[in-house]
């Protein structure tokens, strides 16, 4: 079975015949799942290898909380925390993705070299992220996005958030491709849990063949996330990141299923099996073939 993928993927991820793992490393103090756990740089260079070992296919090293409410931070910071922990993965072995809203960032890191540059924002943060991504030659991850992390939660207001989506996310891949961008190097994310209730969420997780109607390989990130802890809730009690690890494992294989690229996540041991099982399905005709 061959997966879709982005054209200028490192060798060692191209045609695995499965979706990609990305491993999460918040190389912050107030990510949501955790937060202050990586800031120092020794820390965040273990906690990547680690990652690998354990499974994931490229680490995601982002400097910038994008969890609900959280504030911008300046760019000499983003770019002391990311940098040296880019540079050392990078030189260990390690695929690396840069997690990053800005364009210095994101040229920076890829200079550093860093093989992928995913943008929550889609290049709507940084009126410079599309030009300067014309010139990298790097895929680009571009997810669904209405605005930061501290209104983003006023902004969850859909007609039917799998067409609105699908439309949006259509706009920003013909903003990319005006500022030059190659297509084929274009990941499509339907950003879960940016502006959006939790029905929203499990309304794209279950149409997400809509969004690769769209034509580009399609990034999933529910690692742990609030909608998750919604679903497992007892009562008011939603159970704290760490205890979602089971319900993302779960999701893990059902977007291996549905067949997509890569899934985002904190755990990539867990989740690498869950994609061998989705994947399994997939090619036993469990899904419809996109």
């Amino acid at each position: 079975m061959s997966l879709p993928e982005p054209v200028g993927l490192p060798a060692a991820l191209r045609g695995l015949g499965r979706p990609l793992v990305m491993g999460i490393l918040n190389v912050t103090p107030d990510s949501f799942s955790d937060g202050g756990r990586y800031l120092h740089p020794d820390d965040a260079v273990a906690r990547g290898r680690e990652l690998a070992a354990a499974g994931a296919d490229l680490v995601d090293v982002g400097g910038e909380s994008t969890r609900p409410g959280a504030t911008r931070i300046p760019i000499a910071e983003e770019l002391h925390r990311v940098l040296p922990v880019v540079e050392r993965l990078v030189d260990a072995g390690v695929v690396v993705s840069v997690d990053t809203m800005r364009a210095e960032v994101a040229a920076r890191a890829v200079a550093a070299g860093a093989a992928v540059v995913n943008d929550v924002s889609g290049g709507l943060a940084d009126p410079q992220m599309l030009p300067a991504l014309a010139g990298l030659a790097v895929p680009y991850v571009a997810m669904h996005w209405r605005g930061p992390s501290t209104v983003m939660d006023d902004l969850a207001h859909y007609d039917d958030v799998v067409r609105d989506v699908r439309r949006e996310l259509a706009g920003r891949l013909e903003a990319l491709v005006a500022a030059g961008v190659d297509p084929a190097r274009v990941v499509l994310d339907p950003g879960l849990g940016f502006a959006k209730r939790p029905e929203h969420n499990w309304a794209l997780l279950a149409h997400l063949e809509e969004l690769a109607a769209l034509g580009r390989p399609l990034l999933v990130g529910a690692s742990r996330k609030r909608f998750l802890g919604a679903v497992l809730a007892h009562g008011d009690d939603l159970p704290p990141p760490q205890a979602r690890e089971a319900a993302t494992v779960a999701v893990s294989a059902l977007a291996a299923a549905a067949g997509v690229w890569c899934v985002r996540v904190h755990d990539p041991a867990a989740s690498r099996d869950a994609l061998l099982v989705g994947t399994a399905w997939r090619a036993g005709g469990g899904t419809p073939r996109w």
